[in-house]
C-alpha cells in the first residue's frame, strides 16, 4: 500500500508550459483524500515550492517539501525541519572563492532572500537570447535580492547549497575544473542546463526521503516516486516503486521499476491509476 508519493517538479509534476494539468492535479487530491502524503521533491528552496502545494492543497494535508535536492526536508504546513545536511561554511567560503575565476554567477538562498554579487549584471545567454537569470531565479522562488561585494565574506553560517549559473555551452565546458577541487568531499551536479550547484557529500533525494521515511514510520515498500532527470536518480532507486516519466532521460528510465506517460500527458495519473492509488 502506497502511503506517499515523492514528485520532481519540471518534466514531471508539470508541463512543457510549466503548469500542472487539471487531469494531475485531480489525481493528487483524490490521492491525498484516501490519505496518501503528497512531497514535493526540487532542487528548489521551500519559498519556491508553495505555488505548487497551493495548487495540491499540501498545506491542509501537512504535505512535505524535499528541498535543495535533499539537503533540507520540511513539513509544509509547521514549517518544521525534518531533516538537513548542510555544507559548512568553509567548504562554502571555498566554493565561492575558486568559483571566482570562472565566467559564473553564484546565488545563495537564506530565509527571504536571494545573495549574490551583482543583482544588476547577472545575465547569460540562454538559446541565443539574453537571460536575467538572477531575477528569474528570485522571481520564481519568492525571494528578495540582496548584493554583497564579498559574498564570501558574508556567509558566516552553514548553507543548503551554492548554486551557480552560466551559459549552458561555458558550463559544459568547464564544470570539471569548477568541480575539481571539491570532488571528494562535496556533491556537484547539474540541475539545470544553465545551473551547477554545489551541496554536502553525499546530498540526494533518496537519502533525504529515507531519513524522513525512518522518522515517519513509512517503510520504502509504501513509498513511491516520480521523476525525468539525473537528480532523481537515487529517489527512484530507494522508493518502493520509482517510476519514470515517458519524457525522462534514458538514464533515469533504465533505473525506474517503470515508465509511464510524459508530462504532457498526464503520466502520474496514470500510474497512479494503474497502481490503485486512485
Amino acid at each position: 500500500m502506497i502511503k506517499i508519493i515523492f514528485l520532481d517538479i519540471d518534466g514531471t509534476l508539470t508541463n512543457d508550459e510549466k503548469v500542472i494539468t487539471p487531469k494531475t492535479r485531480e489525481a493528487l487530491l483524490a490521492a491525498q483524500e484516501k490519505g496518501v502524503k503528497l512531497a514535493i521533491a526540487s532542487g528548489r528552496p521551500g519559498r519556491g515550492l508553495y505555488r505548487w502545494a497551493e495548487e495540491l492543497d499540501l498545506v491542509s494535508h501537512h504535505g512535505l517539501f524535499v528541498c535543495f535536492n535533499g539537503a533540507s526536508v520540511m513539513d509544509s504546513a509547521t514549517k518544521e525541519e525534518l531533516y538537513s545536511h548542510c555544507m559548512s561554511v568553509e567548504d562554502a567560503k571555498a566554493v565561492i572563492r575558486h568559483i571566482a575565476q570562472f565566467d559564473v554567477i553564484p546565488m545563495i538562498a537564506r530565509s527571504h532572500h536571494m545573495h549574490t554579487t551583482d543583482i544588476y549584471g547577472a545575465t547569460i545567454d540562454y538559446r541565443h537570447k539574453e537571460f536575467d537569470i538572477v531575477r528569474f531565479e528570485a522571481r520564481s522562488n519568492g525571494f528578495l535580492l540582496c548584493e554583497h561585494r564579498d559574498l564570501e565574506a558574508w556567509i558566516t553560517e552553514p548553507v543548503e547549497k551554492v548554486l551557480t549559473a552560466g551559459d549552458p555551452a561555458y558550463l559544459r565546458a568547464h564544470w570539471e575544473e569548477m568541480y575539481e577541487p571539491f570532488k571528494d568531499r562535496l556533491s556537484g551536479m547539474f540541475t539545470s542546463d544553465y545551473y551547477f550547484e554545489y551541496t554536502a557529500k553525499g546530498v540526494d533525494k533518496g537519502k533525504a526521503i529515507a531519513a524522513v521515511g525512518e522518522r515517519l514510520g513509512i517503510a520504502r515498500e509504501e513509498m513511491m516516486a516520480f521523476g525525468d532527470a539525473e537528480n532523481d536518480i537515487a529517489m527512484l532507486k530507494y522508493v518502493g516503486c520509482g517510476v519514470a516519466m515517458g519524457n525522462a532521460m534514458e538514464s533515469v528510465k533504465a533505473i525506474a521499476d517503470e515508465v509511464t506517460l510524459d508530462n504532457n500527458h498526464d503520466g502520474i495519473a496514470a500510474a497512479l491509476e494503474k497502481h490503485g492509488v486512485i
